[in-house]
């Protein structure tokens, strides 16, 4: 049986894919690592059963690596999903489209020092495959989405000098807090990644204001998706 690891920064970004697996369970043994793991499984298109272990790894680039390289140890993933939202920087896109990691780059590391070591990459990408897959789901479900560069960092964009710093440094499409980590410890792993990210805002909410936004909406436009791509593998 093929196995999916997917991960999302928040509860409302895996609540629902969560919601989705027959037979779900939670592993205790994941609370070790302060992560509530739940496993089940998704029916695929050509009805083989494949097993899902979903989880909240948390905020910023530690958590996100940290979830990752502990779900691919216990699990061995075949391919490691990332759900969520993201801040939109890019003015052809709108609130609640979404885009898919084909670059990852962080803004807030210098990569000439980090890329000394493994996978010794000064960005990262997606698996091809998995993008693949990706957009023809979201193509027939009309989803406008782009393949796009995807910024992550240890800090919360809100304001229009951000927004302009972080454009020039990366050139990216979205902002957001952890897709570069996971693709950079999937890579270090050999391991598929995917990144997928519904725009919630425009990166323009202080965020005082935006932690008691209702991102439910947003998050399970990204959810729903991960789980037609799974469907579709």
């Amino acid at each position: 049986m093929r196995t999916i690891a997917v991960i999302g920064a928040l509860n409302e970004e895996v609540s629902l894919i969560a919601r989705s697996l027959s037979d779900a369970s939670h592993n205790v043994e994941s609370q070790r690592a302060s992560l509530d793991v739940v496993e089940g499984s998704i029916a695929s298109e050509s009805g083989e059963k494949i097993r899902v272990a979903a989880t909240v790894g948390g905020m910023g680039t530690v958590n996100a690596a940290s979830t990752t390289q502990y779900l691919l140890d216990a699990y061995q993933p075949d391919a490691v999903i990332f759900s969520g939202i993201a801040g939109n920087l890019n003015p052809a896109l709108h609130i609640n489209d979404v885009v898919l990691g084909g670059t990852l780059r962080y803004i807030d590391s210098d990569m000439r020092l980090i890329a000394q070591f493994a996978p010794k990459q000064h960005e990262f990408h997606s698996d091809a495959a998995l993008l693949a897959i990706a957009d023809e789901v979201l193509s027939q479900m009309g989803t406008k989405h782009i393949t796009g560069i995807i910024a992550s960092g240890n800090y919360f964009v809100d304001t229009a000098e951000k927004i302009q710093q972080i454009s020039r440094a990366t050139g990216a499409d979205a902002v957001e807090m952890e897709g570069a980590a996971v693709c950079h410890v999937a890579a270090r792993n050999h391991v598929p990644a995917l990144v997928i990210r519904a725009l919630s805002d425009n990166a323009d909410t202080e965020y005082e204001s935006f932690k008691d936004f209702d991102i439910s909406e947003f998050a399970d436009t990204a959810a729903t998706q991960v789980i037609r791509i799974i469907q579709r593998m």
